[in-house]
């Protein structure tokens, strides 16, 4: 069995939900063929959220490492770079809001994906019908903080792991999507696309060499 983790966050703000860590138990629950997946709750709070992450991945020993995080698209989205930055218009769940501070001082600027994202956009979409995009941004909220937090841990004490960050829609029952002001999706259907992406990156270390960016 390959071992995997997958990490979902807390509920932010005043909802009671977060489907990130619905879709990670999911995933925990019923797994790609010959995969053993640990899912892991992350607070979204700076600082805490890396501490959480690192002692997960420590602990369980994953060859792949796939944190998820919810977004207003319409889309299971494959993030392609995180950026070394905390830079936020809101404050986490604990109130905290840096700006312009480095996530990791001295460190890289950024780190790409090591997933093969092109090819797992391209595999969910073919495999399940669902809309699947390489996204060129993971924002520089607690998402992006965790993203960088992940592959800078890869990075430096990662023992050949691989990893990435994917953001999912909200739920239909959410209350942002059930006023109509984001897009929506069961996250049963999220959960059966990012088994592809699972599947995929575990399957695949080279990516497809096909356009996926973007002009603005």
């Amino acid at each position: 069995m390959t071992r995997v983790l997958v990490t979902g966050f807390e509920p932010f703000a005043q909802d009671t939900y977060n489907p990130s860590w619905a879709a990670a138990q999911l995933l925990q629950d019923d797994p790609p063929d010959g995969v053993e997946v640990t899912a892991v709750q992350l607070p979204c709070v700076f600082g805490k959220s890396l501490t959480v992450l690192r002692e997960a991945v420590l602990d369980s020993d994953p060859a792949l490492v796939v944190s998820l995080g919810l977004s207003p698209r319409d889309c299971i989205s494959v993030e392609r770079v995180a950026i070394n930055v905390n830079d936020c218009p809101i404050p986490d769940n604990a109130g905290r809001k840096p700006v312009d501070e480095p996530i990791v001082p001295n460190a890289p600027a950024a780190y790409f994906s090591t997933l093969p994202i092109k090819r797992c956009v391209t595999e969910v979409q073919k495999r399940t019908g669902l809309n699947s995009a390489v996204s060129q941004t993971a924002g520089t909220f607690v998402c992006n903080h965790v993203f960088y937090g992940l592959m800078h841990l890869l990075a430096t004490e990662g023992k050949q792991r691989r990893g990435g960050f994917v953001h999912i829609p909200h739920t239909p029952e959410m209350p942002a999507a059930a006023n109509h002001f984001v897009p929506s999706l069961p996250v049963e259907d999220t959960a059966k696309g990012l088994r592809v992406v699972l599947s995929t990156a575990l399957a695949h270390d080279t990516d497809l060499a096909v356009a996926a960016g973007a002009t603005h």
